[in-house]
């Protein structure tokens, strides 16, 4: 039997924090190991309670975008997931370059969000599509990105080809016999070259590139 996921909540809006809290309770595979208002709250409950994952809004008191350097400087493994009305590319930006592994809109269905929450728990990252895709045409740095691209080695491209149509580190190491390890330390190169942040960003460059090169 799998041990299930934990989760702690941060949201100053009490009726949409125990909707959510609700929601994932009754799925299995998750527990609710704490919740909080604020961006002093989030600092407390991840000290205290060690969640595998703190779902946070980006809008309360102290600033969600601000509690995420504060918590990984305590806990640098910790893994967060901003739950935001904000579709502002600035803060979809700030809030993965300061290390939240996942950036995912209010509105998104409870069975949808477990999805997410569980891909980010086994160690990949999350943007939701319609953010992911607006960063990078937004960028206005695409040819340079395609530069870029072409700079990275043989196996780095083959790696970030397979990230592009979907598969996760294991499945790319199975693909191309490497170990996941092995798979994640490409992975980091890649990100490191192209100046992004997750899989999401990597995967549009990659796709814009193929577009511009016919």
């Amino acid at each position: 039997m799998t041990t299930a996921i934990s989760l702690a909540v941060i949201d100053d809006h009490p009726l949409f924090r125990e909707g959510v809290i609700r929601s994932l309770a009754e799925i299995s595979g998750f527990s609710i190991v704490g919740e909080g208002s604020t961006r002093d709250d989030a600092v407390r409950i991840v000290d205290e309670a060690r969640p595998d994952i703190l779902l946070m809004d980006i809008s309360m008191p102290g600033g969600g975008l601000e509690a995420i350097p504060l918590i990984l400087e305590r806990v640098p493994g910790q893994k967060i997931v901003m739950l935001t009305v904000s579709e502002a590319s600035d803060d979809v930006t700030t809030a993965l370059r300061s290390g939240a592994k996942g950036y995912v809109l209010k509105g998104v269905g409870s069975r949808t969000l477990a999805e997410i929450l569980r891909t980010v728990a086994s160690g990949e990252s999350y943007v939701a599509p319609t953010l992911s895709a607006r960063l990078i045409s937004g960028q206005g740095n695409a040819p340079a990105k395609a530069d870029l691209i072409r700079a990275l080695t043989d196996r780095e491209s083959e790696v970030l080809q397979l990230v592009a149509t979907g598969l996760s580190n294991k499945q790319i190491g199975l693909k191309l016999d490497l170990h996941e390890k092995t798979v994640k330390h490409h992975m980091t190169q890649i990100f490191t070259k192209l100046g992004v942040a997750n899989r999401t960003e990597a995967a549009m460059a990659f796709r814009d590139a193929l577009e511009r090169n016919g």
